[in-house]
């Protein structure tokens, strides 16, 4: 395990100064992942059945759980169509507003870390042609053997945050356009219920 941790260590020494920004910004990311996944598991209502949602929709008093709450809202006291549109914006903003914020910023952090790499790229090719400008014999090595290692460190560790932090964001999208679709399917379907109460002699 001392050895393990020895090489991590030696990994990480190796990639520069550029690392601890790396490491920052790994942070970063991944809490910010996993607190979106976090509030779309504990709002997973827009994951019910939609034959359920019709139902509800037609027996508002029976419906439960989240999304029994959302219609029931929608249609309590509504005199007009317009009164469902701003229950149900009302409720879409209240979920998907922050929601959004936390995906850009998740997509901005995400695609900071390959950039961040890369300039570790090019700090690594610096020393590397700064070592064969002033060094001479067995130190020209060393010089261009360690500018070389922190320029595929640091790219490589921009990589290896960047890929999977992609996968868990396209998951969160995923999980954020069937809310989004939740909350439109809701609303036409309870728009026609209520135009259809209205015709009613």
């Amino acid at each position: 395990m001392s050895g393990f941790i020895e090489e991590v260590i030696g990994i990480w020494t190796a990639g520069g100064s550029l690392m601890i920004p790396l490491a920052i910004l790994g942070v970063l990311i991944y809490y910010t992942l996993y607190e979106i996944l976090v509030y779309l598991n504990a709002n997973n209502f827009y994951d019910s059945d939609p034959d359920l949602w019709g139902h509800w929709i037609d027996s508002p008093s029976e419906a439960t759980g989240p999304a029994g709450e959302i219609l029931q809202y929608a249609q309590h006291n509504v005199g007009t169509m317009q009164d469902v549109r701003d229950r149900l914006a009302e409720i879409r903003n209240v979920h998907m507003g922050r929601l959004n914020g936390r995906l850009v910023f998740a997509s901005i952090l995400i695609g900071t870390a390959p950039l961040t790499g890369l300039l570790g790229t090019v700090t690594g090719m610096l020393s590397t042609f700064g070592g064969l400008a002033v060094s001479s014999g067995g130190n020209t090595v060393d010089m261009v053997a360690g500018g070389i290692s922190e320029a595929l460190i640091t790219t490589q560790t921009g990589l290896v945050l960047a890929i999977p932090g992609y996968i868990l964001l396209s998951i969160a999208k995923r999980k954020r356009s069937q809310m989004d679709a939740f909350y439109t399917q809701v609303e036409i379907m309870t728009l026609k219920r209520v135009e259809s109460e209205g015709d009613q002699p």
